[in-house]
């Protein structure tokens, strides 16, 4: 229960009402490549992520993959599509080993009933999310890819950063495909980008992840 009250979505709820939704509350683990929602499945499940990365994937008309959302830990995901009783719009797939909370459908409707807040808090955070997947589709239509992935690592480093020794680093592993994929270029526009980035000292490689050094440049970049 003392987990449960990190989460942001529940912070707000008392010791009884914890009690009941922990009841409520299943496990999964995932590996790493390993999809927990493919996309049209039906919304059995509202999920939370435990620990672990999720990337929120669509497949093009011309079958590339591409990365809607990362979800970090403590974050929901499939919300929208249980609540209004759709089949999931895109596709959940693990990025590293991952574990899941879950309610099913039947139960989350039960216990939002119950406790309003609850429904409260799970409406803002998806007002959250609606608002980031929007403004990236508008990076992606209107600005160019340095401005686009500057924005995309600030975005990250904003919710998964931790301060390092040279910078704040990115705390996930991330492949110049999983960046391209993100922003809507190919590889090799993403690897020439970095390149760019590094030459400049706005960024740097550190044990697989990526350490910003300079966040004000990339800010004027991604502006």
């Amino acid at each position: 229960m003392k987990n449960l009250k990190k989460i942001e979505l529940f912070k707000d709820l008392s010791e009884d009402e914890l009690a009941e939704l922990e009841s409520h509350l299943a496990t999964a683990s995932h590996k790493k490549k390993e999809m927990i929602f493919a996309e049209g499945e039906p919304p059995e499940w509202f999920f939370i992520v435990a620990g672990g990365k999720v990337k929120i994937t669509k497949t093009s008309q011309d079958g590339k993959e591409i990365i809607l959302e990362v979800i970090s830990p403590n974050d929901i995901f499939g919300g929208v599509a249980v609540l209004r009783n759709f089949p999931y719009p895109a596709s959940a797939v693990a990025m590293e080993d991952t574990e899941v909370l879950k309610i099913s459908r039947k139960n989350l409707l039960r216990l939002v009933d119950r406790f309003p807040n609850l429904m409260y808090c799970i409406a803002m955070q998806l007002g959250d999310r609606m608002k980031s997947s929007y403004d990236s589709l508008k990076n992606i239509a209107l600005e160019r890819v340095e401005a686009r992935i500057a924005a995309l690592l600030l975005k990250l480093a904003s919710k998964v950063g931790i301060e390092a020794k040279d910078g704040l680093m990115i705390d996930m592993r991330l492949t110049k495909q999983d960046v391209a994929d993100m922003v809507g270029t190919t590889v090799e526009t993403s690897i020439r980008t970095f390149s760019r980035f590094k030459k400049e000292g706005l960024v740097s490689d550190a044990d697989g992840r990526i350490v910003i050094l300079d966040r004000e440049g990339l800010a004027a970049l991604s502006s």
